[in-house]
């Protein structure tokens, strides 16, 4: 029996449900999630082997008009991606209007020649005909191989994608352990957790100023200690995300503590600090430092 395998870029604009559907096609969350855009800033690699084949996916960061070095980053970050495909799942969501966004995408999509799966996503909130009003209002726009209807939430179609996707990769090696699930080890998860938390509670700008450190973790077989620091850009930053008696802070490090202690399936004591780094987003040795690819300065 032949063994398939192949890297599938999951590309889209901010908010499209690209993490959500890695996470439904791997049964695990290895990509945090949340409605704010930009919430995923690391090309995310997310690992599926089967008896026959390996699905190696890579979650981007949504490609957006960017307005700091970050933004600049993470969209260089989604396009390397694009280039060391062998095929590209675009991710839509259905409710959303066409726009220039997707204009943009496209247009990199058609460049790249690669085989395009569109995937529209989040289905079940449009009643049956519209969504097939969508269908083919988006299949005369470009020639993709495949267009799938999916909720990613809800898992529905991601079994019938993998099959089709299948389909289209070539006879490969395994290029990662049976029991391998992403190319980020646990220090990343963990912050990004964090971060996800971060998300969730706060509001306006402070979620997108945030990064997230680990600067402590130690373990014994049945506890972990780990102390994280949260940057942000501003001292008002600081004062929302403390909040008033430390009750913000507070409710993020419990709220992480607890999902943390699922994942490691240990106690865990979660030690949060917040500093103050002015204008972050626009250094690019501060990007190095936080986890985010230095970006040349003729790019």
């Amino acid at each position: 029996m032949s063994y398939k395998s192949g890297f599938i870029s999951i590309i889209g604009r901010p908010n499209a449900g690209k993490s959500t559907l890695l996470n439904a096609i791997l049964k695990e969350k290895i990509a945090i999630t949340s409605p704010k855009a930009q919430t995923t800033r690391n090309n995310i690699c997310g690992i599926l082997t089967l008896a026959d084949v390996q699905y190696v996916f890579i979650d981007t960061p949504g490609i957006h008009k960017p307005k700091h070095e970050l933004g600049k980053t993470l969209n260089k970050s989604a396009y390397s991606a694009l280039s060391e495909a062998d095929v590209i799942y675009w991710i839509s969501d259905i409710t959303q209007e066409f726009g220039s966004g997707d204009a943009f995408l496209l247009e990199r999509i058609k460049a790249s020649e690669l085989p395009c799966f569109l995937i529209l996503n989040k289905v079940d909130l449009l009643a049956k005909q519209e969504c097939m009003e969508k269908l083919i209002e988006w299949g005369e726009r470009y020639d993709f191989c495949e267009i799938f209807p999916i909720s990613a939430l809800h898992h529905d179609n991601v079994d019938s994608l993998l099959q089709t996707t299948k389909t289209y990769l070539k006879e490969g090696p395994k290029y990662y352990p049976d029991d391998m699930i992403s190319d980020h080890g646990e220090s990343f998860r963990i912050a990004e957790l964090i971060r996800e938390k971060v998300l969730y509670k706060t509001e306006e700008e402070v979620p997108h100023s945030v990064a997230v450190v680990i600067e402590r973790k130690e373990e014994t077989e049945t506890a972990c200690d780990i102390q994280a620091l949260i940057i942000v850009e501003r001292s008002s930053q600081k004062g929302i995300l403390i909040g008033k008696q430390g009750d913000m802070i507070r409710s993020i490090r419990l709220s992480a503590q607890k999902e943390l202690k699922a994942l490691l399936h240990k106690k865990v004591n979660l030690e949060l600090f917040v500093r103050v780094e002015n204008n972050w987003r626009n250094r690019s040795n501060k990007l190095q430092q936080f986890g985010y690819s230095e970006l040349k300065k003729d790019e």
